[in-house]
């Protein structure tokens, strides 16, 4: 029987509201047994872009990164938000290391090629995730926080979204792991109607995200999280739940299946 391993997704909105990012630490160090944080922070280089003049460009929910903007979320991804986390889970009594996909090769990528006309930039689409170099530091006591930058292998960081590099992580540790794969954020879960934090949809399908993608229920950045939930649990992995951040319990939210 495989240990049980809990993979939380910490979404930017938190990481920036002070209060509840205090409160997800906790709850995660709380967590029994093995666990890796993937963390976002795309309000942030948000922030930081607009304050250096770049301008910031979405594409369903994705991020256009040109030269100047790979520059900040480097920055913000890889340094100002993951090595905050790093200290504060330190306080809190986790043995925490900071990593990029570039670090020990663990997630691997190729820039995404321009489709339908749209040219992400330098992006990175994930080629492979190295679940065993991940279990090794795992099984030493450490826990991995993940920032979502990957690398190509010939020297070139790639902005990669934080949920795929959550469900890369999680299907990459499947076979060593019991694998229960946490998005939490701002909401309770998915929501029918954005305007309603109580109309989470308990659960969905691969038919329901096809309707609900279909009649505008799901639209921009929920999109790829539903997208790589789906893929994640196709894979292999034992479970995944939308959630909000204070849930870290997995009894509530929206269930993928």
């Amino acid at each position: 029987m495989k240990e049980r391993l809990t993979i939380v997704k910490v979404g930017g909105a938190v990481v920036e509201d002070e209060a509840q990012l205090l409160l997800l630490l906790k709850n995660f160090s709380a967590i029994d047994g093995k666990k890796v944080l993937v963390h976002g922070g795309g309000r942030r280089a948000t922030k930081v872009a607009e304050a250096l003049g770049i301008e910031s460009k979405m594409v369903n929910g994705r991020r256009i990164t040109d030269a100047d903007m790979l520059s900040v979320v480097t920055m913000v991804y890889g340094g100002l938000v993951n090595k905050n986390l790093v200290a504060r889970l330190q306080a809190n009594g986790v043995n925490a290391l900071g990593l990029t996909g570039a670090d020990m090769n663990v997630i691997r990528s190729h820039k995404r090629p321009v489709k339908d006309g749209v040219d992400f930039g330098f992006v990175g689409d994930v080629e492979r995730a190295d679940g065993q170099m991940l279990s090794r530091l795992i099984e030493e006591g450490v826990t991995p926080v993940m920032a979502p930058l990957t690398h190509d292998g010939q020297g070139n960081i790639l902005n990669t979204n934080a949920d795929t590099i959550a469900s890369e992580t999680a299907k990459a540790l499947a076979p060593y792991y019991d694998v229960t794969l946490i998005f939490s954020f701002e909401k309770k879960g998915v929501l029918r109607d954005p305007d309603d934090d109580d109309s989470v949809i308990p659960v969905i399908t691969h038919d329901d995200f096809v309707r609900y993608k279909a009649d505008g229920t799901i639209s921009g950045g929920m999109l790829p999280k539903i997208e790589n939930a789906l893929d994640a649990i196709d894979a292999g992995v034992s479970r995944v739940i939308i959630t909000l951040a204070t849930a870290l319990d997995g009894k509530s939210g929206t269930t993928i299946k």
